[in-house]
């Protein structure tokens, strides 16, 4: 079986669920609490930031993995009322019972998004579907350097790949150079990491970085601003 595929939900510190992955002994999210490292990461450090300046947001996920980033950026769509546009890419997606028997819809807004949390993991790849309210998504299930995605089209992007030392080819300048033409001026990359050659590799496509302090269990994080 490929070793991404096979995985085990597992309980975090803060009693939400993440996945394990026993080929790669690696877990998706920080067995300290997978819903409060998402939000201070991805919400918090990254998409409240371009929020606050704008009220229509174009967000690129690379590796929706679970879900949890964008179940937690559709509760703070509807609590602003945000017009969000959601692309995320997600080449070793969870099939529906494993996204059933994950409790991270129950951990986000009381549970009030679990319809809408399935119907992520189940809706139509490559096909805009509105989601809640003004949060419209499209899932690509490929990998993103497979992808022919528009420049200077993205306000927010995610960057939630596994490891650099699983996935090295997800850290490259390459890569990061591909993303940073797909995002406006202005726009913002958030990622939990913060090791030195990826901070390189940003830095040589041309972003400005900064490192603000990490979740619980993590130094500091990378977040990182294209300019002109």
């Amino acid at each position: 079986m490929d070793k991404f595929y096979e995985r085990y939900s597992k309980t975090t510190a803060d009693g939400s669920h993440t996945l394990y992955l026993p080929g790669l002994d690696e877990h998706y999210h920080s067995t300290h609490g997978a819903v409060s490292e998402s939000r201070h990461v991805f919400i918090e450090q990254g998409f409240d930031h371009v929020s606050c300046c704008q009220r229509q947001i174009n967000v690129l996920e690379v590796g929706f993995g679970t879900g949890l980033n964008a179940i937690l950026t559709l509760e703070r769509s509807a609590a602003e009322s945000l017009e969000v546009e959601y692309v995320a890419v997600e080449p070793y997606p969870l099939s529906m019972d494993e996204a059933k028997n994950i409790n991270l819809a129950g951990q986000v807004a009381g549970g009030r998004f679990r319809e809408e949390f399935l119907h992520m993991h189940g809706m139509p790849y490559g096909k805009r579907t509105f989601l809640s309210g003004k949060f419209h998504m499209v899932k690509h299930k490929h990998r993103v350097q497979e992808l022919d995605l528009p420049d200077n089209q993205f306000d927010m992007v995610y960057h939630d790949a596994f490891a650099p030392q699983f996935q090295p080819e997800m850290w490259d300048v390459n890569l990061f150079a591909r993303i940073y033409r797909t995002m406006r001026t202005g726009g913002i990359l958030t990622t939990y990491c913060a090791k030195g050659e990826v901070k390189r590799a940003l830095k040589a496509c041309g972003f400005i970085l900064t490192h603000p302090p990490g979740p619980t269990g993590k130094r500091e994080i990378t977040r990182a601003l294209k300019t002109d």
